[in-house]
């Protein structure tokens, strides 16, 4: 893996990621080359136990391709936004411009209630340079340079002893709004362990405790027995629709020994995550002939200098898709009760999934 620091007009920062060497002389662009002056704060919410983000700058941020844009004829500065430099490289990773956290921020107003700076990381993970590509016609080894770059990310964002936890994720399709016309993801880097990943984390810590083993292998090594949802398999990496999913079509990527995060992972365990990456996200597009929307979200063990046998590496995708032809979105049960309720069988939407034929 080849990279390149850069710093855009605005101060912020900008990484170039590529399978070859990248040139020197690429220069970094901005929108605008005035400094990003973000301030959020957090404020305590005591029903919940938990940290809310205040970030009224956002409100101002880009939504949605303008209405000129074409998707299958992009213009040079469509093709080259200004978030982009031109050149030859496979990944860029920038600071957002509308972060919802910010190492930087200070002086949180006082409250009713706890208030903190929310001292955190936002950025922005362009997948490819290519407008009209998406995670499943990536090359292999692209999406192995990708799986690399998010375990270059969490090492250096989470190496910030400030940092205690970091979320790579993957909004797609405009049904969950579109900032950038290229394929992107971001990646949060949280002050704390999110509500999420601590309840994720306190059931792998029993389980760890009561058996010496971590929960997730084991329920993978249960998938693979029974044998019903499996997606994908090969020896390092699997993908399987979960018998808990809560979604039509939820998916569930993992490698299969227990692995902790990014940084832990094996060569061999990349090529197997990249095919299984790329075989879900090929099946989620081949399953209705069109761009499948999906919040897919990597969730791994905390970066706060301790060991975490306990955790596993995995991917969870979640689409809004409830039938073919109406969308699925959080209702009165999942929102104010956290309680999920699921219309289909696990088993019935992991045989459409498994019917679905791709090429890798």
């Amino acid at each position: 893996m080849y990279s390149h620091k850069l710093l855009k007009p605005d101060g912020r920062q900008l990484t170039l990621y590529s399978r070859y060497p990248i040139a020197e002389d690429i220069t970094a662009p901005s929108p605008s080359d005035d400094p990003v002056a973000a301030n959020p704060h957090l404020r305590w919410h005591p029903l919940r136990g938990e940290w809310v983000a205040y970030a009224s700058h956002r409100q101002g941020r880009t939504f949605m391709p303008p209405p000129e844009y074409n998707p299958l004829a992009p213009t040079k500065d469509q093709r080259f936004p200004t978030e982009l430099p031109q050149g030859r490289y496979d990944v860029a990773v920038f600071d957002n411009r509308f972060p919802a956290m910010s190492n930087a921020s200070q002086d949180a107003p006082a409250s009713i209630v706890d208030t903190l700076p929310a001292n955190g990381v936002c950025e922005v993970v362009v997948f490819t340079q290519d407008p009209l590509a998406s995670l499943g016609s990536l090359e292999l080894d692209h999406l192995e340079l990708l799986l690399e770059v998010w375990g270059d990310r969490t090492r250096v964002v989470g190496g910030n002893p400030q940092i205690q936890y970091v979320l790579p994720f993957e909004n797609r399709g405009v049904e969950v709004g579109v900032t950038l016309h290229h394929p992107h993801g971001q990646i949060y880097a949280y002050p704390f362990v999110p509500p999420v990943p601590a309840r994720m984390g306190e059931c792998e810590q029993k389980y760890y405790q009561e058996h010496q083993r971590s929960l997730l292998p084991d329920l993978i090594q249960r998938e693979i027995q029974d044998n019903q949802r499996i997606i994908y398999q090969d020896e390092h990496a699997i993908a399987f629709v979960p018998v808990c999913a809560r979604y039509p079509y939820e998916v569930w990527i993992a490698p299969i020994a227990p692995t902790a995060t990014f940084i832990d992972l094996t060569f061999k365990q990349r090529q197997g995550l990249a095919k299984a990456l790329k075989t879900v996200t090929l099946k989620y597009d081949n399953l209705w002939n069109r761009p499948f929307p999906y919040l897919m979200a990597w969730f791994q063990a905390p970066t706060d200098g301790q060991l975490h046998p306990e955790s596993h590496l995995h991917a969870e995708f979640y689409p809004p898709y409830r039938t073919r032809d109406r969308l699925k979105y959080l209702a009165g049960t999942e929102l104010a009760a956290g309680m999920f309720a699921n219309d289909a069988l696990p088993e019935e939407k992991a045989k459409e999934l498994q019917a679905v034929g791709v090429e890798c």
